[in-house]
Formats: C-alpha cells, structure tokens, sequence
C-alpha cells in the first residue's frame, strides 16, 4: 500500500469529524471522543507508539498490541463513565509515553505475554481518563465511539509509518520513540 493511499484513508476516517465541524449539528459526544485523544499531547504520543511499537514487531503481536489497547481502552472508558478513579491516573499516562518511546525507541520485543500485560495495563489507565472526561449532556456510547475510532487511527498511522517508511528510516522511527519517552520524562517531572 502506498503512503498516497494510506493518507487518502486517514483523510475518509476524518471526514465525517469535517462535516459535524459546522454548527447546527449538535455534538452527542462523537466529535468530543474523536478529539480527546488527538488534542492530548499524552494520549497522542502513546497511541501513535503503540502503532510503531506493534509494527516492529513479528507474528501475531502486530495486531495483538493495537487491538489490546483499544479494547482494554474501551473498557477501562467504561469504568471512567461510572466513575472509577485508578490512583496515580496521570502519572501512570505519562509513564505508559515514556515505556512506550523507550520500546519504540530500543525496538524491544519482549514476549507476546509480557507487551500485551504492558500494553492492557497503560490502556486501562487512557480508558479510565476518557470514561472520567465524558462531556456534560453527551451521549456515552457516541464519545466511546469517538475515542475508540481515533486511537483505531492513531495506531494505523504509527503502524503505516514504519511500514511504508524504507527500512533505512528505521533510525527515524527510533528517534520518534526516544522523543515519545523525553515527552514521558517531562510529563512525569511537570
């Protein structure tokens, strides 16, 4: 698949987001849910590794980290809605952007047991922050939707890039984890 085609679908999963931009429409909790995850620095960074992470990999861990994180994700929004509090909730965010860099950054390949425990536990913690800020007077299950399509696509984003990227911009792609873990280091420190 080419970078050409890869962005022409990230634009389709954005278009509908384009067209509830105009006002008239009502936000249910779908555009706030598509938004949470972009709009957080540290949202955004562990989930865009989490792509990179699994396309480093081998085998079944490919499909195994990415479809984990959404659905422990998922399930820890849930327990957000009915408001769970995790203790540490930011500091266990922030430190799942620097594990996860680091892991990007060192191309570790840890067994497939161990990444999806990682990768379950710092999704829970994303999930239970999503479910904690669920807009006033939005429709649950439509921010669910929101939040789970935009980490859908923040991880493909991540997977697509180390994929079509030549393998010579591997060193690239190491870089960005080691950026994703500083972020981790300063979110962890502010």
């Amino acid at each position: 698949m080419t970078l050409k085609r890869i962005l022409g679908a990230m634009a389709l999963l954005l278009t509908p987001a384009i067209a509830f931009a105009h006002p008239g429409h009502g936000d249910n909790g779908l555009i706030a849910g598509i938004s949470h995850p972009i709009d957080g620095l540290d949202h955004l960074l562990a989930m865009l590794a989490v792509g990179l992470w699994a396309a480093q990999q081998k085998g079944a861990a490919r499909w195994a980290l990415p479809c984990t994180f959404v659905a422990t994700m998922l399930l820890g929004g849930l327990l957000g809605f009915e408001g769970l509090n995790l203790p540490a909730l930011e500091s266990a965010i922030a430190t799942s952007v620097l594990a996860l860099g680091l892991a990007v950054a060192l191309a570790v390949r840890p067994p497939l047991s161990l990444a999806v425990a990682a990768t379950a536990l710092f999704a829970l913690f994303h999930g239970v922050a999503h479910g904690l800020e669920l807009p006033d007077m939005s429709s649950p299950w439509a921010y669910a939707a929101g939040f789970v399509a935009a980490t859908a696509a923040l991880h493909a984003a991540g997977y697509a890039m180390v994929r079509v990227l030549p393998q010579a911009a591997a060193p690239l792609v190491r870089l960005a984890g080691a950026a994703s873990a500083a972020t981790g280091v300063w979110l962890l420190a502010g």
